[in-house]
Parts: structure tokens; sequence; C-alpha cells
């Protein structure tokens, strides 16, 4: 079932966090600061919104480099969706060119403080890591043939590097929902 992106108020701080990456290092948000833009992606493997845009997505994060920190998080509950865990996850990034960081969070704890709905679920920051931009790649969806561009997003971090406020609307991202562990739902 699609699910919506819960639009989380602008100016929102990024929440803090201390991932292990599939790789086995581990990312802080802190590692992410002094960028002028920061993106945070909630993904998975398995969805269908989120291969749709795979490609697109590491196409996105080579075509900005250094300019933006970028950074996936998988917050599935990869027992009961096994094609979630690390292995199939780094599969995933090596398929699509993955260039940045992808991290497990298990306890899910991460997921619940950015207000993660779905997969793909996405958080652009500002250099001062207040939340700029939050909603759709662009339009592809596993249902339609529009081209996967990533404009939305690209609008979004071409303003902030450009020094300019993020203007226009933005539309939730749409994608397969979060996979809660049993009892472990968002209140």
């Amino acid at each position: 079932m699609a699910v919506n992106s819960f639009m989380v108020p602008l100016g929102t701080p990024a929440p803090d966090f201390h991932l292990t990456a599939i790789d086995g290092g581990s990312v802080s948000l802190s590692d992410l600061k002094g960028s002028p833009a920061t993106l945070i992606i909630f993904l998975s493997n398995h969805c269908p919104y989120v291969k749709r845009i795979e490609n697109g997505l590491g196409q996105l994060a080579a075509d900005y480099g250094s300019r933006v920190s970028v950074v996936a998080i998988c917050s599935n509950d990869h027992v009961r969706y096994p094609d979630d865990d690390a292995t199939h996850l780094a599969e995933q990034a090596r398929r699509a060119g993955f260039g940045f960081s992808y991290l497990l969070d298990d306890t899910q704890e991460v997921a619940k403080a950015y207000r993660a709905a779905c997969t793909p679920d996405f958080f652009l920051y500002d250099a001062d890591l207040r939340l700029a931009y939050r909603g759709e790649f662009d339009d592809a969806r596993p249902s339609n043939d529009v081209p996967v561009t990533g404009a939305s997003l690209r609008a979004a971090i071409d303003a902030l590097l450009e020094g300019r406020p993020v203007e226009g609307p933005q539309n939730p991202s749409l994608g397969c929902g979060i996979k809660w562990k049993p009892g472990n739902e968002p209140a």
C-alpha cells in the first residue's frame, strides 16, 4: 500500500544519529556538517517506488558530488523483510550506483525521530541542518512512464547551493510504508 510522507515542518532541525553503515563503518549527523546541503533519504531495497528511481538517485548524488552530503537509511524490519538486510542493501547500492553511505536503523528510532513514513522519503537540510525540503524525488511512479529526472529534488538542491530559499510547492513523497517491527509503530 502506498504511503505519503508526513511533510515535517520546514525549519525543523535534523535529529542527531549515529548508525552503522552496510560496509561496517559508521556515520553520525556530525559527519555531514559543513555542507551547504545535506540530503538524508529513507530507502529500502524491495519497494517498487524505490526501484523505479534508484538509478536516478545514484546519478543525482554523483552529479552534485561533494557539494551535497548524502546518506541513505534503511529502517525496515529486515527480519521480516530479508531483502532489506545489509547484504541485499549492498547489492542495491552497487546496482544503482550509490556513491554515498547506506546506514542501518535497526532500532527504528532514527526513522521515528525524522518522522519518516515511507521509502523513499527525502529530507533536505540547509547549511545549518534545518529542513529546507521534504517531498518527492520527481513525478515518476511505478504506475507511469514519466522519466526519472529527480526534478523536484534537484530544484530544491539548486536553490540551497545558490543561497536561495526553496520555493514552490513541495509535494509529498509517495512510497511503501516503513516496515515497522511488531509493536514498534510510531504513535
